[in-house]
């Protein structure tokens, strides 16, 4: 296969969201895979609804996610500019070929005059639509009109007769009846183009041999290959990406559904999902086979995804997205990073807490936590009490099952006297004494050690206790001991 150039080309009006960071995975993929390029371009042509720091966000998330691009609107390239805004003349020309060859055509009407007609269709039960009112004006006429500053679009003038098949690279051809077709607006009055006409220009000027994109712009698919046709372009490879359906099934997914993800630590916005402690490589495996007929349950790489994809193993059904999924993959990967990788990961979490993080102490729990992690921030359940100064377990939780406060506080005591007899409270010094009194007292062990957890940890849950405990160090497990006896005296 020849070198592919790719383009993502997402609109800075909101989040980068899962539908986005896949499109982009899929032409990512396609690039590395040939040799070929893989390009941003920020199409910002609707000026109202373009949000403050939207751009940095694409940016920041696809490098997170790994996706570096070879060229882009802030490292530049062949093609630059890519930013749609600042390519405003290019399309002005375009236009004007169009316009000079009978392919499009100036069109006067104003806003309350198309909203009148609109009104009016509906009235009569028909389907809404530009009624050609400037598509005959004479040539000359209509230049004059635009030379007298006269506010005007211009619109493409979509053949009436006749059929349009377009070729889908999923889907096979997809006939379009030429009369169900609108003359839509490829120049707004304000100077700026559609995304119809930008798009279609920047994919031929910047040499796009395939454009992956999502399955929204199937209704638009007719005019997009009318306008290259009309240019007389090569067509690319026509890529639309299957849909997402809610967890349940029912449904296109929409960006809403975030808020009800969030419940119970989901989001399909990917700066949400960085946040929430996914990683990259969970986000990327999830993302990728929903849509890319290989095996659900693959734990892939980036680069094996670039070794096994294909285009024609892409797939048009729906896809239910399925968050279990990405937990799942998310604490796969975790499991396949070095100790080295996955400290370094996870340090940020204690420091945002406030937390002093000792490196070597890090070092030591990433064996004892990292088999319980679904996701990084999950560090901060398994993990906090190593870096604090003193904990802070609730009384209630220091009385065991079977046992009251008194009883309890026996128990502790009893620990306290043994650990203090030995010169260290490694796991296999400690445990053994410990294991020796259950047995001699006649208590169970998780009466025992469910005291002696909750005292030196401050949690019930917690990773292997005697090798915790081993970590914390000696002086500072007999402090919280001791501590904890005294919280249970006072009940």
């Amino acid at each position: 296969m020849k070198p592919a150039r790719t383009r993502f080309a997402p609109s800075p009006t909101g989040h980068l969201h899962l539908g986005g960071a896949r499109t982009a995975l899929y032409a990512y993929l396609l690039a590395k895979q040939t040799g070929g390029q893989f390009l941003l371009r920020i199409e910002d042509t609707d000026v109202k609804r373009t949000i403050p720091g939207a751009e940095q966000e694409i940016i920041d998330g696809l490098h997170w996610l790994g996706l570096d691009y070879d060229e882009g609107p802030d490292i530049g390239g062949k093609f630059a500019p890519y930013r749609q805004t600042e390519r405003r003349e290019i399309y002005q020309r375009y236009a004007k070929i169009l316009i000079d060859n009978d392919k499009a055509y100036p069109c006067f009407c104003t806003p309350d005059q198309l909203e009148k007609t609109r009104q009016e269709q509906l009235k009569r039960k028909e389907n809404p639509r530009y009624a050609g009112t400037c598509r005959n004006i004479p040539p000359a006429e209509a230049a004059k009109r635009s030379a007298d500053g006269e506010a005007h679009t211009v619109r493409f003038k979509m053949a009436q007769e006749g059929v349009t098949i377009a070729h889908d690279h999923l889907r096979g051809d997809i006939a379009t009846d030429n009369k169900q077709l609108n003359d839509q607006v490829l120049i707004k009055s304000d100077g700026l183009p559609t995304y119809h006409l930008a798009a279609m220009v920047d994919d031929h000027e910047m040499q796009i041999t395939h454009v992956i994109r999502g399955s929204e712009w199937l209704g638009s698919f007719p005019l997009h290959v009318n306008i290259v046709r009309a240019f007389g372009w090569e067509e690319p490879t026509w890529v639309h990406l299957s849909v997402f359906l809610k967890p349940s099934g029912k449904g296109k997914l929409s960006k809403r559904d975030s808020a009800e993800a969030n419940k119970d630590g989901h989001s399909v916005f990917i700066k949400d999902m960085e946040d929430l402690g996914f990683t990259p490589e969970g986000v990327l495996n999830w993302a990728a086979l929903m849509g890319w007929g290989v095996a659900e349950d693959d734990v892939l790489t980036l680069s094996q995804m670039i070794e096994r994809f294909s285009i024609d193993s892409l797939t048009p059904s729906p896809a239910a997205v399925n968050f279990q999924k990405l937990d799942h993959f998310n604490a796969t990967h975790i499991r396949r990073l070095t100790p080295e990788d996955l400290s370094a990961r996870l340090k940020p979490y204690f420091t945002r807490e406030g937390l002093k993080v000792n490196d070597d102490v890090l070092q030591k729990i990433i064996p004892l936590i990292r088999e319980r992690l679904t996701t990084l921030d999950d560090c901060l359940a398994f993990g906090a009490f190593f870096f604090k100064e003193d904990v802070s377990p609730t009384p209630e939780d220091l009385i065991a099952k079977g046992l009251d406060a008194k009883q309890s506080a026996e128990v502790a005591k009893k620990c306290l006297e043994i650990l203090s007899s030995l010169a260290s409270i490694d796991h296999a010094t400690a445990e053994p004494a410990l294991r020796a009194y259950v047995e001699e007292s006649g208590l169970t062990p998780n009466q025992v050690f469910g005291i002696l957890r909750v005292a030196t940890t401050g949690q019930k849950v917690s990773p292997p206790l005697f090798e915790s405990m081993e970590i914390i160090g000696r002086e500072k497990c007999l402090q919280r001991i001791q501590t904890a006896l005294q919280l249970l005296e006072k009940i």
